[in-house]
Protein backbone atom coordinates (compact mmCIF):
# COMPACT_ATOMS: atom_id res chain seq x y z
CA UNK A 1 0.00 0.00 0.00
CA UNK A 2 1.38 3.43 -1.17
CA UNK A 3 0.11 5.13 2.59
CA UNK A 4 1.91 8.93 3.49
CA UNK A 5 2.74 9.88 6.67
CA UNK A 6 2.37 13.08 8.49
CA UNK A 7 3.73 13.80 11.75
CA UNK A 8 0.95 12.03 14.12
CA UNK A 9 -0.64 10.30 11.09
CA UNK A 10 -0.60 7.80 8.21
CA UNK A 11 -3.21 7.97 5.74
CA UNK A 12 -4.42 7.19 2.32
CA UNK A 13 -7.07 9.54 1.42
CA UNK A 14 -7.48 10.08 -2.21
CA UNK A 15 -10.01 11.98 -3.95
CA UNK A 16 -11.82 12.88 -7.67
CA UNK A 17 -12.49 15.75 -8.43
CA UNK A 18 -14.46 17.52 -11.38
CA UNK A 19 -15.18 21.35 -12.08
CA UNK A 20 -16.40 23.72 -14.84
CA UNK A 21 -15.74 26.80 -16.00
CA UNK A 22 -18.82 28.90 -16.12
CA UNK A 23 -21.60 28.99 -18.77
CA UNK A 24 -19.36 25.75 -19.56
CA UNK A 25 -17.42 28.21 -22.04
CA UNK A 26 -14.95 26.21 -24.00
CA UNK A 27 -11.98 28.16 -22.98
CA UNK A 28 -9.69 26.10 -21.47
CA UNK A 29 -8.01 25.49 -24.67
CA UNK A 30 -3.89 27.00 -26.00
CA UNK A 31 -2.01 29.04 -23.18
CA UNK A 32 -5.08 29.41 -21.04
CA UNK A 33 -4.92 25.45 -20.28
CA UNK A 34 -1.30 24.96 -20.03
CA UNK A 35 -2.20 27.69 -17.15
CA UNK A 36 -5.24 26.36 -15.34
CA UNK A 37 -2.69 23.02 -15.02
CA UNK A 38 0.16 24.52 -13.97
CA UNK A 39 -1.97 27.34 -11.71
CA UNK A 40 -3.61 23.78 -10.45
CA UNK A 41 -0.07 21.98 -10.01
CA UNK A 42 1.36 24.76 -8.17
CA UNK A 43 -1.69 25.22 -5.83
CA UNK A 44 -1.61 21.17 -4.95
CA UNK A 45 2.29 21.31 -4.00
CA UNK A 46 1.90 24.25 -1.61
CA UNK A 47 -0.61 22.29 -0.20
CA UNK A 48 1.07 19.19 0.06
CA UNK A 49 -1.74 17.54 -2.10
CA UNK A 50 -0.30 15.01 -4.61
CA UNK A 51 -1.97 14.55 -8.01
CA UNK A 52 -2.40 11.45 -8.98
CA UNK A 53 -3.69 12.01 -12.67
CA UNK A 54 -5.24 14.84 -14.27
CA UNK A 55 -6.93 16.29 -17.25
CA UNK A 56 -7.66 19.89 -18.17
CA UNK A 57 -10.50 19.91 -21.14
CA UNK A 58 -11.98 22.31 -22.94
CA UNK A 59 -14.83 23.40 -20.24
CA UNK A 60 -14.02 21.03 -17.35
CA UNK A 61 -11.05 19.39 -15.06
CA UNK A 62 -10.55 16.18 -13.72
CA UNK A 63 -8.04 15.80 -10.68
CA UNK A 64 -7.15 12.32 -8.85
CA UNK A 65 -5.24 13.43 -6.21
CA UNK A 66 -4.15 12.20 -2.18
CA UNK A 67 -4.64 15.03 0.51
CA UNK A 68 -3.37 14.88 4.16
CA UNK A 69 -6.31 14.18 6.51
CA UNK A 70 -6.80 17.78 7.50
CA UNK A 71 -7.96 19.34 4.30
CA UNK A 72 -11.35 18.62 3.89
CA UNK A 73 -12.49 18.34 -0.13
CA UNK A 74 -14.33 21.77 0.29
CA UNK A 75 -11.30 23.20 1.42
CA UNK A 76 -9.36 21.64 -1.72
CA UNK A 77 -11.93 23.12 -4.22
CA UNK A 78 -11.75 26.48 -2.26
CA UNK A 79 -8.02 26.75 -2.81
CA UNK A 80 -7.80 25.62 -6.32
CA UNK A 81 -10.58 27.53 -7.85
CA UNK A 82 -10.00 31.01 -6.01
CA UNK A 83 -6.32 30.84 -6.64
CA UNK A 84 -7.02 29.85 -10.15
CA UNK A 85 -9.11 32.03 -11.35
CA UNK A 86 -7.63 35.62 -9.89
CA UNK A 87 -4.58 34.62 -11.79
CA UNK A 88 -6.02 33.73 -15.03
CA UNK A 89 -8.07 36.97 -15.17
CA UNK A 90 -4.64 38.56 -14.46
CA UNK A 91 -3.26 37.12 -16.98
CA UNK A 92 -5.57 37.12 -19.45
CA UNK A 93 -7.44 40.27 -19.51
CA UNK A 94 -9.46 39.04 -22.51
CA UNK A 95 -11.23 36.26 -19.94
CA UNK A 96 -12.83 39.34 -18.44
CA UNK A 97 -14.96 40.54 -20.90
CA UNK A 98 -16.47 36.90 -21.33
CA UNK A 99 -16.83 36.52 -17.13
CA UNK A 100 -17.80 39.69 -16.64
CA UNK A 101 -18.57 38.85 -12.95
CA UNK A 102 -15.33 38.01 -12.42
CA UNK A 103 -16.44 34.54 -11.53
CA UNK A 104 -14.36 31.80 -13.75
CA UNK A 105 -15.01 28.50 -12.46
CA UNK A 106 -19.09 27.35 -11.85
CA UNK A 107 -20.20 27.16 -8.54
CA UNK A 108 -20.00 24.01 -7.05
CA UNK A 109 -17.81 20.63 -8.03
CA UNK A 110 -18.04 16.93 -8.19
CA UNK A 111 -16.04 15.23 -5.59
CA UNK A 112 -15.54 11.39 -4.92
CA UNK A 113 -13.79 9.49 -2.39
CA UNK A 114 -11.50 6.67 -3.92
CA UNK A 115 -10.84 3.13 -1.90
CA UNK A 116 -9.15 0.08 -2.38
CA UNK A 117 -11.19 -1.37 0.95
CA UNK A 118 -13.99 -3.17 0.32
CA UNK A 119 -17.33 -3.15 2.82
CA UNK A 120 -16.51 -6.89 2.65
CA UNK A 121 -12.81 -6.27 3.77
CA UNK A 122 -13.33 -4.31 6.38
CA UNK A 123 -16.55 -6.27 7.66
CA UNK A 124 -14.13 -8.85 7.81
CA UNK A 125 -10.95 -7.20 9.96
CA UNK A 126 -13.61 -5.81 12.33
CA UNK A 127 -15.29 -9.73 12.93
CA UNK A 128 -11.65 -11.16 13.47
CA UNK A 129 -9.45 -8.25 14.98
CA UNK A 130 -11.54 -7.59 18.56
CA UNK A 131 -13.63 -9.90 20.39
CA UNK A 132 -14.46 -13.83 19.90
CA UNK A 133 -18.26 -13.21 20.90
CA UNK A 134 -19.33 -10.20 18.48
CA UNK A 135 -21.43 -7.52 19.22
CA UNK A 136 -23.85 -6.59 16.53
CA UNK A 137 -22.42 -3.36 15.19
CA UNK A 138 -19.58 -1.78 17.02
CA UNK A 139 -17.53 -3.15 19.08
CA UNK A 140 -14.69 -2.55 22.48
CA UNK A 141 -11.72 -4.09 22.54
CA UNK A 142 -11.01 -6.10 25.62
Amino acid sequence: MDYRHGSHTVYKIEYHFVWVTKYRYKVLRGDVGHRVRELVRQTCEAFEIRIMKGVVSQDHVHILVSAPPELAPSEIMRRIKGRSSNKLFEEFPALKKRYWGRHFWAHGYFCATVGEMTEEMIKEYLEHHFEPKPAPDFRVEP
